[in-house]
């Protein structure tokens, strides 16, 4: 079967809306497409059919190509904790830590796995869309890639590369990358995209053609900045600082960025919302004292995050949020921080010990025993919940008698406070469904515009695909993987 591989000149070029767009655009046309990732490190995972995980944008991409979502998808995650080390994830499974000392060595060992994933998609449809990582211009992590032209090699999957005009420099980061690459690496490359590219395009005519001649390699298409990208799940935590500010909201929600905030895309839906403006508070900056809602969100290291956020004096603020009647949510990690103590008698995220949360619960946690991977499904505040759990641990005590959620089967989930102004819960998504995300803002005295979240994410893939077929050569993508497969 067919693969076309899609790499960039860095990183945040726009590989993984563009492989989701290409999946929705082939797709349209009744084509059986799958996404590809071979390495990917992000703490956004998601939970597949098989009962493991995979990133985020893989599981975007997944939805693009209408296909259900699959470990296969995303062999290798990689999801960075405290004191430089990262989770190793192979075929949706924990497989232990790396740290930055052993890294290099241990994913050499990982391309057969990566190769049985691929193979096994291969087997399965008409093409394999692939994302590369990062860049290969970073020619100092040429030795045991597995991510970029190691992969494409292996596999003889054609690469264009794609090139983000917005920043600048977009001419020479293409062809700079064509100079640095060992021949055999740079004959993998057929040609280019260049993206995020706003104005009239007869501007960057010669540009173009310049890139083609000097590059040798044929352009595939000058994408414009893609507007419907905002209506998408956020993949990269560089995102997070950025503004989020917004007119006429009545109801402001704070959101703490913590060092190995997870999951963050839980938060999605309320920037759609109008009547409440989300803020995500960077390090350095206090917690809004106008807020109505707190949350606390995922974490990969929630021991070193409570540490990180008492660091902060964001315990100090949260607790002052409370006494003047705010509320607070937190979500997996941050619902076992609303809790008495966090305790890690195995030394799961790093040295084995204990730390004492908000207190805002009155509940404990440990972290033991298997991660749990699951979907969730039920109802929480009389509304129906569909989500996912992901995490490791258990948290009990008197508030959890007040579940959250009671999911399917019967099994209650989190706690709420006796006053009612302080839940937790250990589900993701938790916010995607209308009619619960109205019910969790008429608790802050929002009003909500409902609306499935879900709906606006896939409208957002075919407005992407449309635009695509616009502006990219989709028949000669299609042509040059076919060739391959030739």
């Amino acid at each position: 079967m067919a693969g076309l591989m899609l790499q960039g000149t860095g990183s945040d070029v726009g590989k993984s809306v563009l492989v989701a767009g290409v999946c929705r655009a082939l797709s349209n046309r009744g084509l059986h497409v799958l996404p590809f990732k071979p390495q990917n490190m992000s703490n956004n995972a998601a939970v597949t059919g098989d009962g493991g995980e995979i990133g985020r944008a893989q599981a975007l991409q997944a939805l693009a190509a209408r296909a259900p979502l699959h470990s296969d998808m995303n062999p290798v995650l990689l999801k960075p904790q405290a004191d430089r080390t990262s989770q190793l994830i192979v075929h949706g499974k924990v497989r232990g830590t790396l740290g930055s000392a052993n890294f290099r060595e241990a994913r050499r060992g990982l391309l057969p796995e990566v190769m049985a994933s691929y193979r096994r998609l291969e087997a399965q449809c008409d093409l394999v869309v692939v994302e590369g990582a990062g860049s290969p211009a970073e020619i100092n992590l040429r030795a045991g890639d597995i991510a970029n032209m190691g992969f494409a090699r292996e596999a003889g999957v054609p690469v264009v590369l794609v090139g983000d005009i917005d920043r600048g420099g977009v001419i020479a980061a293409v062809v700079g990358t064509r100079a640095v690459l060992e021949p055999e690496d740079a004959a993998m490359i057929r040609g280019f995209i260049i993206n995020k590219f706003r104005g009239d395009p007869a501007l960057f005519t010669d540009g173009y053609a310049a890139i083609e001649q000097r590059s040798g390699w044929r352009g595939y298409g000058l994408v414009p900045w893609l507007s419907a990208t905002a209506r998408l799940p956020s993949e990269d935590a560089v995102v997070l600082e950025r503004g989020l500010g917004k007119a006429g909201a009545r109801k402001l929600i704070a959101c703490p960025i913590l060092p190995r905030i997870a999951n963050f895309d839980d938060l999605d839906p309320l920037k759609t919302e109008p009547d409440v403006e989300l803020v995500m508070v960077p390090p350095g900056q206090p917690i809004p004292a106008g807020a109505a809602l707190v949350i606390l969100p995922g974490s990969k290291a929630t021991i070193a995050d409570m540490r990180a956020l008492r660091d902060q004096g964001w315990d100090i603020d949260i607790l002052a949020h409370y006494r003047r009647g705010g509320a607070v949510l937190g979500i997996c990690g941050g619902y076992q921080m609303l809790g008495h103590t966090i305790a890690d008698p195995l030394g799961i995220e790093g040295a084995p010990g204990a730390v004492p949360g908000l207190g805002l619960l009155d509940v404990a946690t440990e972290l033991a025993g298997d991660k749990v991977l699951r979907p969730a499904t039920g109802t929480a505040l009389g509304k129906p919940l569909q989500g996912y759990e992901m995490h490791m641990g258990r948290t009990q005590g008197p508030d959890a008698a007040r579940p959250f959620a009671t999911l399917d089967g019967g099994r209650p989930d989190g706690a709420i406070s006796v006053d009612g102004r302080v839940m937790g819960t250990y589900c993701h998504g938790l916010l995607g469904g209308g009619p619960l995300r109205a019910a969790l803002l008429d608790w802050i005295g929002a009003h909500s515009a409902g609306g499935d979240h879900a709906y606006a994410v896939d409208t957002a893939l075919d407005d992407i695909a449309a635009e695509l077929e616009r502006y990219c050569d989709i028949d000669g993508l299609l042509a040059l993987a076919r060739e391959h497969a030739a």
